[in-house]
């Protein structure tokens, strides 16, 4: 199973975001998505996630499904936006997505385990470090195990400890067989790649 981008061009009136763009992201595998500021890295994102749609050309999701309902029914997204509410507590943000993608209470206590989240997990969002939010977030965006999972700049706001427990989580999820699609400017996260796209001015220079 791959995820197909092919032959798109992405316009925003006189802007072209994206020119002739042709990648395959491979189930199982961790891609990396390269390039400096306005490049077209977050915009082949929203593509990829159908918060877009292409100007031309168009973008394959396989057994992920065909319509944009079933596409987001499998997506994970960590973007720059934790998407979590401030007054809610970490746990009750957790508690949401279960409602909404219809997954087990019991996914609650994986996930406070999984991304370390007991000391502040009671806690209102609001309150949170930046570290912090990316972890709740990230824990949020995989409570459905997600067979598509888009990451932009996860990195962003981590320690240490943080950015090893996400190359942890982000190799795990592509054994467990998804497809990982990452946006990074950190050098120290690359390495992980199983394949990289990168992007100058809207064109793929290397894949």
């Amino acid at each position: 199973m791959a995820v197909e981008v092919v032959n798109v061009t992405k316009t925003y009136g006189a802007v072209r975001a994206l020119l002739g763009v042709t990648a395959t992201f491979e189930a199982g595998k961790v891609s990396m998505v390269l390039g400096a500021n306005g490049s077209g890295k977050s915009t082949l994102l929203a593509l990829l996630g159908t918060l877009a749609t292409p100007t031309v050309g168009k973008i394959v999701h396989g057994e992920l499904g065909r319509t944009r309902e079933e596409v987001r029914a499998n997506l994970g997204w960590l973007g720059h936006d934790s998407l979590c509410y401030g007054d809610l507590t970490g746990r009750e943000n957790l508690a949401f997505s279960t409602k909404l993608y219809g997954v087990g209470g019991e996914a609650i206590a994986k996930a406070v385990e999984r991304f370390r989240l007991g000391p502040f997990v009671d806690r209102p969002f609001r309150t949170y470090s930046r570290g912090q939010r990316q972890r709740v977030a990230l824990a949020r965006a995989l409570m459905h195990a997600p067979g598509l999972l888009l990451l932009d700049e996860p990195t962003t706001g981590l320690d240490r400890a943080g950015i090893e427990l996400l190359r942890g989580v982000v190799r795990e999820e592509a054994d467990r067989g998804a497809t990982v699609i990452v946006v990074t400017h950190d050098a120290a996260f690359v390495d992980l790649a199983d394949s990289r796209v990168t992007l100058e001015r809207g064109r793929v220079v290397t894949d």
